[in-house]
Parts: C-alpha cells; structure tokens; sequence
C-alpha cells in the first residue's frame, strides 16, 4: 500500500536466521526478506529486539543493514536499530553505521540504568541531534524496566521535527491513546504489540512493527491493511483467528516463539544465540497445534 508517511502500516521486525553453527545465514536472511516483500509488508526494522541484537557483534549489525539494504534496494521503507544505556556510546554508533539506504532509526528507552523522565529527554536530545536520520522512539517498559511517559515522548516530538515517531510498547491505552491525541502534525504512535495492533490502528495509530508478521506476513497483513482501510469487522475475522498465536510468540521469551513457528514452516533453522535457547518441546507442539487451526 502507499503511504505518505514512510512507517506506516505493515512492519516486520525481521529476525535473525543463523546456521548450526550460529554464525548468520546470509542465504535464508535473503528468502526470509524476499517472502516478506511478497507478502505485502509495508517496510522492514532492522536490528531490534526480534534480530537478537545484544548478540549480534558490531560488524555482524552493519552486514546485515548493508545486506538488507542492497536486497531491498528501496523498494520498501527500512528502520534501523541504534540504541542502547550510554547515551555517549549510541551516538558514536550512528556515526559509524553506513545508513544508505536507510529510511530512519529506532532507538530504544535505556535499560537496565532506569533513568528518570528527565534523562530519558536529554538522552534523546543528544540522540536527535547526532541523527542524520528520522528517528522513531522505542518505548518497551517490560524489557527496559522503565516507562517512558507520554508528557516525555510528546515533548521530545514538539521539540525535534526530525523524531517523526514511537514505537509504543507498553501495552498502555491510556498512554497510547494519550499519545495518538497530543501528536504533532507529522509524529506517529506505531503498535509494537501484535495483539493490540487492530484496536491501537482504529485509535489512530500509524500501524505495527510485528513479530508474527516474520512467520505469517500474508495473514497478519491482512489484519493491518484491513484496519487502514477502517474495515474492521473483516479484519477482527482475521485477528481472531491469530489471537491464540500471539501469546505463545512470548511465553518462553522472544523471538524464540516466532523462530519456532517458522522452523516449523520450513523457514529457517530453529537456532539462536545465548543466552536465549528453543522453546521447549511442549510449546513447540503447542504453536505448531495452534498454528494449524488457522490455516
């Protein structure tokens, strides 16, 4: 579909496919990204937290971005990742990065040091600044231990037209909705929860940057292009086949259920990096089962 704001829609947060061995496999990322683009995804996001970034060395990152970028060759939008707890650090990264043929950059809310609304504003001030790039915000309280408010996200949009938007992940509708209603003319809330993707797009949300989307992009496409479109009824249809899907993506951490359901599919090899491991072989069959009722 055509957009005029280039996040908007369908996104996949694509994961990283690795051999036996653990080194990347360059070869099933090319599939993976060509049956994407097939499948209808709007644009693509680099190097989040479905890529198993942490693991993922320095020269590993740009050769996915430089991999990627040449693949899709501008046919669709690409969101990068860069983010991190030292504000200092994530600068200097966005220096060194080769961003052609990069659309924006995600970064996410510092973890692990839980800094106060304050410092959450002037790490992203620094971050806006150094950017020669859109920069979309990344807010996932249960991963990062801290929430960034909305009264923090809008100031940052009013002060920096070059934050064009955020990833919201809290599972907040308040917050959410909060959001999508103080918003600058060309600042977006994107869904990063599969689940609420529907309900947060009726709200006004720009759309989703998905997991499930990397295993099912012709059906969870579906949801998204039919919520754009305000038809909701046929899209819910849709969503509620996938509802009993979208919890277990999670259950034993991320992206490991995604990368069990594709494995199931054919789609690449059932392997990550420590310290995330397979699901469990009950929750294997389990989404395997799931995933059969739909199709």
């Amino acid at each position: 579909m055509n957009y005029s704001y280039p996040f908007e829609g369908f996104g996949v947060a694509l994961v990283t496919p690795f051999k036996i061995d653990g080194q990347i496999d360059f070869e099933t990322l090319t599939r993976i990204v060509d049956n994407l683009i097939a499948g209808g995804v709007d644009y693509l996001c680099l190097l989040g937290t479905t890529a198993e970034t942490p693991t993922l060395n320095t020269e590993e990152r740009q050769q996915i971005v430089k991999h990627v970028t040449n693949q899709v060759n501008r046919r669709i939008p690409i969101l990068v990742g860069c983010g991190g707890n030292c504000t200092a650090n994530v600068v200097n990264e966005l220096k060194q990065y080769d961003l052609d043929g990069v659309d924006g950059i995600l970064s996410i809310v510092p973890y692990y040091n839980k800094p106060s609304q304050e410092g959450m504003y002037r790490h992203f001030c620094e971050i806006a600044k150094a950017s020669t790039k859109p920069l979309v915000l990344y807010n996932v309280p249960g991963r990062t231990g801290v929430n960034m408010s909305a009264a923090t996200t809008l100031k940052l949009a009013r002060e920096f037209p070059q934050i064009i938007g955020v990833k919201e992940a809290s599972g907040n509708m308040e917050q959410i909705n909060e959001i999508i209603a103080g918003a600058p003319e060309n600042f977006r809330l994107i869904s990063g929860d599969d689940y609420l993707a529907m309900e947060v797009i009726r709200n006004g949300a720009a759309g989703v940057i998905s997991v499930i989307g990397n295993a099912i992009p012709n059906t969870f496409g579906k949801v998204i292009h039919l919520s754009k479109e305000r038809r909701f009824d046929e899209a819910a249809t849709v969503n509620s086949k996938l509802e009993p899907l979208y919890g277990l993506m999670f259950r034993e951490g991320s992206p490991c259920g995604v990368k069990a359901l594709m494995s199931s599919r054919g789609m690449l090899e059932n392997v990550l990096r420590l310290p995330l491991v397979p699901v469990s072989r009950a929750l294997n069959d389990e989404i395997v089962e799931k995933f059969k009722n739909i199709t």
